[in-house]
């Protein structure tokens, strides 16, 4: 089973990363933490040399990254100068635009368009995921438009980004979609779902109701190299709810 890293996803604390200040606090705070890695996703605009000057001084790893659709579609070639200067080898984006999301054949469309971005950036030794959400469970003629669109792209271009909380939310199974992308997932997504009067919300890892266990289990199996720890909406301090998922994945086995 292939060791798998743990990464603080930034959004996480995107209200406290708005501004370079605030970047270089919020990294510091996360390193103290014992993150190592971080998916750089919500923050302020900073300059990339010197977001590179900041991981590099607390020694983190930039796992990953969700860029903007509108960059890769027209503009590709800054973000593969970027993601070189970060030594950063995995682009995704955050979610499906909403021109696309009008059936079966907006899903078809994607995953097209997708490919063909997705091998540009394989030609500059970069991989290129998608993240899902729920929405993309509701089904045409019997399909998913998740499956559509991972059916009808290119596995070579196109990778995916499971996101343990929205599969769970789409009525899906986490540890059927992860193990459906064998070599095809740099990266997991990890969120834990509660219920909280009466409600679905999210919670820290190993504080809700996912089966972790055979989550990491199946991500060992398909070679997933990062657990990227996300949560949209914290109960407490974001950076609190980061280190108790932290400490609950350490104490699962993960590094």
């Amino acid at each position: 089973m292939q060791s798998i890293g743990i990464a603080a996803q930034l959004y996480t604390v995107r209200e406290f990363m708005k501004t370079p200040e605030e970047i270089a606090r919020g990294l510091n705070r996360v390193r103290e933490i014992g993150y190592r890695a971080v998916q750089v996703s919500g923050i302020g605009p900073i300059e990339p040399a010197a977001l590179k000057r900041l991981l590099d001084g607390e020694g983190l790893i930039m796992c990953n990254t969700h860029t903007a659709v509108d960059r890769l579609w027209n503009d590709i070639q800054p973000v593969i100068d970027e993601h070189h200067l970060w030594e950063c080898k995995h682009v995704a984006i955050g979610g499906l635009p909403k021109e696309y999301r009008l059936g079966a054949d907006g899903y078809r469309r994607f995953a097209r368009e997708a490919s063909e971005v997705g091998h540009k950036l394989r030609e500059a030794g970069l991989t290129f995921s998608y993240h899902n959400h729920s929405f993309e469970f509701e089904k045409f003629d019997g399909r998913t438009g998740l499956d559509i669109l991972y059916s009808e792209s290119d596995p070579r271009y196109l990778m995916a980004e499971i996101d343990t909380y929205w599969v769970q939310h789409g009525g899906g199974d986490p540890m059927a979609w992860i193990r459906r992308f064998s070599n095809r997932m740099p990266v997991v997504h990890f969120k834990d779902m509660v219920i909280l009067n009466g409600a679905q919300t999210y919670a820290e890892i190993g504080e809700g109701n996912l089966n972790w266990p055979a989550i990491i289990a199946a991500c060992g199996e398909v070679g997933v190299e990062w657990a990227a720890v996300e949560q949209d909406v914290c109960q407490r301090d974001p950076f609190e709810s980061l280190a108790i998922s932290y400490r609950n994945l350490k104490a699962m086995g993960l590094s």
